[in-house]
């Protein structure tokens, strides 16, 4: 009983594998939110992760057989699949979560190509497992350039999708803050780390696959089992996120809801309204308010609200509202009366819901902490 069929490394597929189905049954027994296409996108990485790492497993484990001909010509066309459909799906998933009434169109389709691409290629040239894997003994040059296209672009396609996943997320952030006054620290962050991530692991994979031509095989091979790993671990991070902040992501209209023309110049009467709404209704101190609301209240609509904060005050709609929450909160942290109340107290009374927004923007727009600035306004009350 000294043989093993398995060893710790085909043992974290195997977890990968169980994990992302179980994981993606779970999602789909969750109630339907709003974010039905995001839940349906998840699912499908999920899955489509958990077949990948089947395949590899297949593939390099001589011990493990489904079927003869599965093995032999099934797995490559849905290894490939796997590999080249991931990038697309974290792509989408993204675009789903940050972007208002995001739907799938039909041009989307363009986005398979690649896979069919890789498909032609399978049949047309009759490649096989032992053609992927190199170690067929009636493999031509031609097919084993084939091959070397196919690993090439399986390695390269999910990396070129995680970027564009990166921008949109950059662009996201942007967005957020020309239309909502507070953005949760924690939903877009995690986001971003996830991403970036998954971005990561692909980038490494591409230099696993270029490395192995220099590297000794054994280090080669142990670099290539790290990334297995590294997938198990962000795919539990994944489905996390999913569940404790995905269906609160706040997202973003399309740009042109907001969009100033560059010669026009907000009137005077629209600078009031912006003023007055601030000094008179003092709706920055309502939480969460965003600029669509914002411009209900002061009966002013959301394009011209843009226009004079973007080009009579010179900033974005995020920084014009805290820039006042700071101001509030100056005042009250000044007030010999309110000094039996926290600074958590203050915080969320100016308006923030924050308490790290709070004091970035306080220290940024102050030069000091608010309890530097409560212990100095305190003492320059004493003197005077």
């Amino acid at each position: 009983m000294d043989t093993y069929i398995f060893n710790i490394h085909d043992v974290v597929l195997l977890m990968t594998m169980t994990v992302c189905v179980l994981l993606a049954l779970f999602q789909w027994a969750l109630p339907v939110t709003t974010k039905h296409l995001a839940s349906t996108l998840l699912i499908s990485f999920l899955l489509i992760t958990s077949a990948q790492s089947m395949c590899i497993l297949v593939l390099w484990n001589d011990a493990v057989h489904i079927g003869t001909f599965f093995d032999s010509h099934i797995v490559p066309y849905l290894l490939f699949f796997a590999v080249l459909a991931k990038g697309p799906i974290l792509f989408f998933y993204v675009l789903s979560l940050t972007q208002h009434s995001f739907s799938l169109k039909r041009k989307y389709l363009a986005h398979l190509a690649p896979i069919a691409a890789a498909w032609l290629c399978l049949a047309f040239f009759s490649i096989d497992s032992d053609d992927i894997r190199w170690r067929s003994a009636t493999a031509t040059a031609t097919s084993q350039q084939i091959v070397n296209y196919l690993w090439h672009t399986s390695k390269i396609m999910p990396f070129i999708y995680g970027i564009a996943a990166v921008y949109i997320i950059s662009r996201y952030y942007s967005k957020l803050k020309e239309q909502y006054s507070s953005i949760p620290a924690s939903e877009p962050s995690w986001l971003s780390i996830l991403t970036i991530s998954f971005t990561f692991s692909w980038a490494f994979s591409i230099f696993v696959h270029i490395s192995a031509q220099f590297l000794p095989p054994k280090l080669s091979d142990w670099l290539g089992i790290s990334e297995n790993y590294f997938i198990f671990i962000l795919i539990n991070g994944l489905f996390t996120y999913s569940l404790a902040y995905a269906h609160s992501v706040q997202t973003t209209k399309p740009a042109e809801t907001i969009k100033v023309p560059i010669d026009d110049r907000p009137d005077e009467s629209a600078i009031q309204k912006v003023k007055s709404g601030m000094a008179d209704q003092k709706l920055f101190l309502e939480q969460n308010l965003n600029i669509e609301e914002f411009s209900t209240r002061i009966d002013l609509p959301v394009r011209d609200v843009s226009g004079v904060i973007n080009k009579h005050f010179g900033t974005n709609f995020f920084e014009f509202m805290n820039s006042y929450r700071v101001n509030e909160a100056k005042r009250l942290l000044a007030d010999p009366s309110l000094k039996d109340m926290t600074i958590l107290d203050i915080l969320l009374q100016a308006g923030f819901n924050s308490k790290s927004a709070f004091h970035r923007f306080f220290k940024r727009l102050v030069g000091m902490s608010p309890s530097e600035y409560r212990k100095q306004a305190t003492q320059d009350s004493k003197a005077s």
